[in-house]
């Protein structure tokens, strides 16, 4: 079992306590519970995607229209980490606290599909997924999983099995709206849930950003784990800037075995 300090210890103790407490605890997570499986997030300093690329240039909804060459060539390395990723421990950690009703509902930024992977049931995806495609011609959709692996391996542009034109993976890129079901489940948990935990979240992305202030306007508490600040952390009930990969596990433990 992994050894914290005993400040980081207290805020898990802490943190377990309000789950255990929380009658409709609501999960929102970011890119940074994913890193530890191998996909890079997006704003960290050297490592994150946009520290390479220019996100309208290559991840917005105008370049894949005019010019998917470049969006694809863009997208296949990022694809490919994700074809290849597996859940973490937080992952695992965080699907067994919802399947046992401890979190009532998982918000993702994610488009990895990894809470799915590791057991979570009550998922609503904001930005989108990686498991389906789109036509972007007849709007026919299709399962990923028959198109990712030749785009992954050859870079072979996937093409509807109907019409033959391009198909767009169901991410929301850049210039597109959220999935508007998702985005009000999103926001009826928020406004509902008596907890939200966040998890990998950087909150630097609207609407999303928004959602633990819709919590905390209904009085409800606030656990932020993520590897850096937050404009929410003065509100929060508990903060701890750490691995999440180690920490949830440790919270998760916490909860169920006191």
């Amino acid at each position: 079992m992994t050894s914290f300090p005993a400040r980081t210890q207290s805020a898990i103790e802490f943190a377990a306590d309000l789950l255990r407490q929380s009658k409709h605890a609501v999960l929102l997570t970011g890119a940074g519970l994913s890193t530890p499986s191998g996909i890079p997030d997006f704003r960290s300093t050297g490592t994150g995607l946009w520290a390479r690329d220019e996100p309208l240039e290559v991840a917005s909804l105008t370049t894949f229209r005019t010019a998917p060459q470049v969006f694809f060539n863009w997208f296949r390395p990022l694809a490919s980490q994700i074809y290849n990723a597996q859940p973490n421990p937080a992952h695992f950690a965080l699907a067994r606290l919802e399947r046992s009703g401890r979190i009532k509902a998982v918000v993702t930024q994610n488009v990895d599909a990894l809470h799915q992977k590791a057991g979570a049931q009550n998922v609503i995806e904001l930005h989108g997924t990686m498991q389906t495609l789109t036509c972007s011609q007849c709007y026919h959709r299709e399962d990923a999983s028959l198109h990712l692996g030749a785009f992954v391996e050859e870079g072979k542009i996937p093409r509807c099995t109907r019409c033959g034109q391009v198909l767009k993976p169901d991410v929301i890129l850049f210039g597109e709206q959220l999935p508007q079901a998702a985005w009000f489940k999103a926001q009826r948990e928020a406004r509902r849930c008596d907890l939200m935990l966040v998890v990998g979240s950087s909150l630097e992305v609207l609407p999303a950003a928004g959602l633990p202030m819709q919590a905390l306007d209904r009085g409800a508490h606030l656990i932020i784990v993520n590897n850096a600040p937050t404009y929410i952390n003065v509100r929060a009930d508990a903060v701890l800037t750490e691995d999440a990969a180690a920490i949830i596990p440790a919270i998760a433990e916490k909860v169920f075995n006191g």
